[in-house]
């Protein structure tokens, strides 16, 4: 049989970037570089919950790019829904579950594919072998980056009863030395 095969690379055409409140840069700039590596022009949609960084981003935007090829659209809900009624060729959605959903929904109007970044429960599991020190220190480091909002932040533990206690005072201890005894009263 002779034969050849090859693979042709081509751009999709226009992605929709909906960024979230957490990381509001990383989570716009990095589905941006691929979509522009993979020859697509894109538009940006910052979220309306971290404005002054969404102005920041569209300002960067608008000096680094020509509008034609990617560009930055501020607004909240109702903007957002305008750009989900329209027939893009990728959305990147970042951001909960319950908001993925409607995305998801308005992409398979048009048969969009998208990629969803979406939070979870995010298990700890301790058994009766663990360092309990260092597992102490990186649950609360995990709980605590970025106040939290991560999508990776431990939410539950599952820890083996033996440890159990011992395993609460390990978490105590840690918490303190992070943030002091009187967390409120810190600077």
């Amino acid at each position: 049989f002779p034969s050849k095969s090859y693979i042709k690379k081509e751009p999709l055409g226009t992605v929709l970037i909906i960024g979230p409140f957490n990381y509001p840069v990383q989570l716009v700039f990095e589905p941006l570089i691929g979509a522009i590596a993979a020859g697509n022009t894109a538009i940006i949609k910052p979220s309306e919950l971290t404005p002054n960084v969404a102005s920041v981003i569209t300002k960067v935007i608008e000096e680094a790019f020509e509008s034609a090829y990617i560009t930055s659209v501020e607004g909240g809900v109702e903007e957002t829904q305008v750009f989900l009624a329209q027939p893009f060729d990728y959305i990147f959605f970042t951001g909960s579950e319950r908001v993925g959903r409607i995305v998801y929904e308005a992409a398979s109007r048009h048969l969009t594919p998208v990629t969803l970044e979406l939070g979870g429960k995010s298990p700890v599991i301790v058994d009766e072998t663990a360092n309990l020190k260092v597992a102490s220190e990186r649950i609360a480091f995990g709980k605590f980056i970025n106040a939290g909002q991560t999508c990776v932040a431990p939410d539950y533990i599952l820890v083996h009863e033996s440890v159990k206690a011992d395993l609460v005072k390990a978490l105590q201890g840690t918490i303190k030395e992070f943030y002091g005894k009187e967390p409120d009263k810190s600077e």
